[in-house]
């Protein structure tokens, strides 16, 4: 092994390996080593995590997307308690069909008080002793086979507002989420007010006001009972049935309507949206 030689004032000296320690030999001659580097920490997780398995990212998703559509149907039934709903899907639909529709908005003050009355004896005598579901009408359809005259006013406002037209169990099931919301944060006028100004009472005639200048050349708040019943009679079928130029049927139902407004305003079943 080499000497190890130092330079200082008083000449040079070397020195003897044989006659130093060990260790002090080894740090003269050895080159240190450069310690290993060690992994990332962030490395280290992503090569210890677990892969998340498809089916619960896949149901994380969901329920994401399901939470978005929830907040979103909140907000909007928050804002149409007191902002008018603009259009819905089955008006833009029309509006593609026909190129274009009739559609004018009135405060429910501006309608014939006659006017809600004949709506709720024709569509739902029953609109003010219910919470969105008339279960004795869906008895009645259940045991006679069929779902006619089981849907509540406030059931067709959540469909005409919300959701599309057509039968599908996922609509239906939409439906009977949302009108127990609409109920309870709706007052029964503003859902009676609201669908008084999106139900058809013609083919591209939608609103009560729309329909009382397109029928008889008047505003919505100068209707006579007679109007006002003929308006009604023909919301399950607006078009196949005209009031301006009424059927035997169309004229029958009106007289029919004309009864039941009078009795639902003497026995208390209007007390819920009119004074």
């Amino acid at each position: 092994m080499a000497s190890a030689c130092a330079r200082g004032w008083a000449g040079t000296a070397c020195l003897d390996p044989g006659t130093l320690p060990v260790a002090i030999v080894a740090a003269m001659t050895d080159s240190p080593e450069k310690p290993a580097k060690k992994p990332r920490k962030a490395a280290e997780k992503a090569a210890s995590a677990p892969l998340v398995p498809l089916r619960r990212r896949v149901l994380r998703w969901a329920g994401r997307i399901v939470a978005g559509i929830a907040v979103l149907y909140a907000a909007l039934i928050l804002l149409f308690s007191f902002v008018p709903p603009p259009i819905n899907f089955y008006q833009l639909g029309e509006t593609a069909r026909l190129g274009g529709i009739e559609k004018d908005w009135v405060s429910f003050e501006e309608m014939a008080p006659v006017m809600a009355r004949s709506a709720v004896a024709a569509e739902d005598a029953n609109f003010c002793l219910h919470w969105g579901f008339d279960m004795a009408a869906i008895r009645e359809a259940v045991a006679q086979g069929s779902n006619r005259g089981a849907s509540t006013i406030s059931q067709q406002v959540v469909k005409n507002v919300f959701l599309w037209h057509g039968r599908s169990w996922l609509r239906k099931a939409m439906e009977g989420l949302l009108t127990p919301v609409v109920e309870t944060v709706w007052s029964k006028q503003r859902i009676l007010e609201i669908y008084l100004n999106v139900a058809e009472f013609g083919e591209g005639v939608f609103g009560v006001q729309a329909a009382a200048q397109h029928h008889f050349g008047v505003d919505a708040r100068d209707l006579t009972a007679t109007q006002a019943a003929r308006l009604a009679a023909v919301l399950p079928d607006p078009k196949g049935r005209s009031a301006s130029n009424p059927s035997d049927f169309v004229r029958s139902r009106t007289r029919a309507i004309i009864s039941g407004a009078e009795t639902i305003a003497a026995d208390g079943r209007a007390a819920c949206f009119q004074e």
